[in-house]
């Protein structure tokens, strides 16, 4: 007879999302199981966050040493061995993936269940083959938290085999003579430009003129100049064909009327990712869809309408970063513990980086939110700043959004220098809901980086006054 199980929550997915929703009903309840469909380890450790700054690394420290000419230092010629480069990037993924499995794997027994869930209603769940080892759970209220997967679009399943996803990357055992990259979003622009510094030749293509997830017109120029500047970037490529070849891939695209082709060995889809809710029987519920068939919720309590399910992490399509589904995890789990109680939970404010060269990252709101209220905003130029110029980084922008009549800092945008720490200085303001000049307040030493974002604050506070 299959087994059925009788919880107050059941949790689907065991990723960071899933976890945190797990720590905050069991807060709750004690009545908690956590279904993982195939295994433990977040997508941050084992093909995301982790792996990718791994590559990351190795990659700056091969550019590092080819600019260091440039600073009357001469440290002979750089080989990068591929095979040493991706043996480290599998290694240490490995062990932050332990990390998480060992973590997993403290919580009890009884709370934990391998299988792939399905919905037979809102209330029930079929956990792999209930004729062969499978089991039936009975819920009060269910959190899915099943993540998402790498979206390969049709146009480039054609290519069979010498088509990757970022998973398929850290498993290489060698780099590649060459990568075409299709999306210059945050995975295509991270590891495309980490592939190049490794010496793998690179050519970045797009769709729409995007440039990773910036808004700000300025500021997303000035990323396609400084990045096409090293890498080939072409974020609204004409491309013409693409086919097959015993090489690899050939492609031809379009430039100022004349046809170029070009062969390359792998193609990189970083075309985006697909919520994993296309799997879960959600036609068996009565939650409400939206046209990506993925359920709608209110995020402040991360509630699917007004049913007793919640959606947390990248199972929504929302905002596919670490913090926020660890936030979204919390609120949906404490919920679901103390449903039918529902409150709304605690968000920060927005904070995103991309860990290009330079960096790329938007804190507080985004251009696109905030254009339409006439902000101030507030400029500086990296290209003459003191240690930018010191460290042979002057390249970037940085724009900052300041409301009218309250000077309250709205948000910001940038590709600049060390911009992973600028936008963490920037989220905090935000969240704090300063003004301009309780920013320009501030201490600031010399000479830093943050100088830079003095000035932009700076350009703003005279437009205030005004």
């Amino acid at each position: 007879m299959t087994p059925t199980h009788f919880v107050d929550v059941a949790i689907l997915g065991a990723g960071t999302a899933g976890m945190a929703a797990y720590r905050a009903a069991a807060a709750q309840t004690d009545s908690v199981v956590l279904i993982e469909a195939e295994r433990y380890g977040t997508t941050c450790a084992r093909v995301g966050c982790m792996p990718s700054k791994l590559l990351i690394a190795a990659a700056e420290a091969a550019h590092a040493a080819r600019e260091a000419p440039r600073f009357g230092v001469d440290v002979g010629g750089v080989a990068v061995d591929g095979a040493r480069v991706m043996a480290r990037v599998r290694a240490e993924r490995d062990r932050f993936v332990g990390f998480v499995v060992r973590t997993v794997e403290s919580f009890p027994e009884a709370h934990r269940l391998l299988g792939h869930a399905r919905f037979l209603d809102d209330h029930t769940l079929v956990v792999g083959d209930p004729n062969d080892g499978g089991a039936v759970v009975r819920a009060r209220s269910i959190v899915v938290a099943t993540g998402s997967r790498p979206r390969v679009l049709p146009f480039l399943e054609a290519l069979g085999d010498r088509v990757v996803v970022n998973d398929d990357i850290f498993d290489w055992t060698d780099l590649p003579e060459s990568v075409l990259v299709f999306g210059p979003g945050v995975i295509g622009l991270e590891l495309g430009q980490a592939l190049h510094h490794l010496g793998v030749r690179v050519r970045i293509f797009g769709v729409g003129g995007f440039v990773g997830p910036l808004s700000d017109p300025e500021i997303r120029e000035e990323a396609r100049r400084v990045i096409d500047a090293e890498v080939p970037l072409d974020p609204d490529a004409a491309v013409t064909s693409l086919e097959r070849v015993p090489e690899g891939v050939r492609v031809t695209w379009e430039v100022a009327g004349e046809l170029r082709t070009e062969t390359f060995a792998y193609v990189l889809a970083a075309t985006g990712r697909t919520p994993n809710v296309d799997r879960l029987g959600l036609e068996h519920t009565s939650l409400a869809l939206d046209k990506r068939g993925v359920p709608v919720y209110d995020p402040t309590t991360m509630r699917c309408g007004a049913s007793s399910t919640f959606l947390a992490g990248d199972a929504n399509a929302d905002v596919p970063l670490l913090h926020e589904a660890a936030d979204e995890g919390r609120i949906a789990g404490d919920n679901a513990g103390r449903f039918p109680e529902v409150r709304p939970g605690v968000r920060r404010s927005p904070l995103s980086v991309v860990f290009s060269d330079p960096n790329i990252a938007m804190a507080g709101e985004m251009w696109s939110q905030v254009k339409g209220r006439d902000p101030v905003v507030g400029r500086v130029s990296f290209e003459d700043q003191g240690r930018a110029r010191v460290l042979l980084q002057n390249r970037g922008r940085l724009n900052v959004y300041a409301e009218r009549g309250t000077g309250r800092f709205l948000g910001a945008e940038m590709i600049a220098p060390r911009a992973e720490h600028l936008a963490h200085l920037l989220a905090w303001a935000h969240q704090q809901g300063l003004t301009v000049d309780q920013m320009l307040a501030m201490p600031f030493y010399h000479p830093v980086i943050e100088e830079g974002l003095r000035t932009a604050l700076r350009d703003a506070a005279a437009q205030l006054a005004l």
